[in-house]
């Protein structure tokens, strides 16, 4: 993504959750929880997104730490190679913050043993030394709201999962929810949308608010050389399909998949590694973002 449209996608993202659109089940819950952590002058519980790539976790996380008007401070799994990294991390904390760990599924195992006394008894163990003479302390931490983001929550530890207050699926967005999503971000990017061509959007957007918002530049793009900047359903329908996405919201490589799933392979049953080999994508692409679609 250019640093242009990586801007705008950060200027997207809702910041409170009435701003924030779908999800409406896992909005009550997070409202009762925000809510009463106010109330108590606590810090929110421990909550875990899970879910495919683009339905919000990240955005959720900002809209915890601003509902709480506390800092937010971002990390992701695999940045955090060494219990050292994590404790480095803690020690940034003040009462209340968020910390965001993308990808937690990614920790390692040391990594984990030094995050749960932290998120349950706010406490951090110190290993100072080596050999016969090292010796642990124990210092405390603020009491902070952790924010966990998966793909893949069969690959977290039952252990770390169990000390989350809330888990929660993140669903595929219904297409009128999208609508709304692209009706915003055609507000806030200054395109000249017509109802029928945010339909036509939605309707292509894979049930995901990030694709739609990058479909609505693509077609932005195109309305402005190839058309008079009015973003409708004829240029939404002709703009999508001159950048490769069809009715259904497939793109290339979903129709390649599809292709060697049926042609090459009789329509299977066929591994997911030699799936993803047939077509160049790593597994970990074709099982996170392809699948979950495609499956539905």
């Amino acid at each position: 993504m250019e640093p242009s449209e990586l801007s705008d996608e950060v200027g997207l993202r809702p910041r409170s959750l009435a701003d924030f659109v779908g999800q409406a089940e896992l909005k009550e819950h997070l409202s009762i929880i925000l809510e009463a952590a106010r109330k108590r002058g606590q810090a929110a519980d421990h909550l875990l997104f899970a879910g495919p790539p683009g339905l919000g976790k990240t955005t959720l996380a900002g809209i915890v730490a601003t509902e709480m008007e506390v800092k937010l401070h971002v990390t992701s799994g695999p940045a955090l190679e060494r219990a050292g990294d994590l404790a480095s991390i803690l020690s940034q904390l003040d009462e209340g913050d968020v910390l965001f760990i993308d990808e937690i599924h990614r920790l390692s195992r040391a990594v984990e043993e030094v995050l749960y006394p932290a998120i349950e008894d706010f406490q951090l163990d110190i290993v100072l030394g080596k050999g016969p003479a090292a010796r642990s302390i124990r210092m405390d931490v603020p009491r902070f709201t952790l924010v966990g983001a998966t793909t893949r929550t069969g690959l977290i530890t039952g252990p770390l999962r169990d000390r989350f207050g809330l888990v929660a699926r993140l669903d595929y967005y219904e297409p009128s929810d999208l609508e709304s999503i692209v009706i915003r971000a055609a507000g806030i990017l200054g395109v000249t949308l017509e109802t029928d061509g945010a339909v036509e959007i939605a309707r292509r957007a894979r049930g995901t608010p990030r694709i739609a918002n990058r479909l609505l530049r693509r077609v932005r793009d195109f309305a402005e050389v190839r058309g008079s900047g009015l973003v409708d359903r004829t240029a939404a329908r002709d703009g999508l399909e001159l950048f490769g996405v069809d009715e259904r919201g497939l793109d290339k490589v979903d129709r390649s998949l599809l292709s060697a799933l049926c042609r090459r392979f009789g329509g299977g049953p066929v591994g997911l590694s030699t799936l993803a080999i047939s077509v160049s994508e790593p597994t970990e692409t074709v099982e996170d973002v392809y699948e979950p679609f495609l499956i539905r």
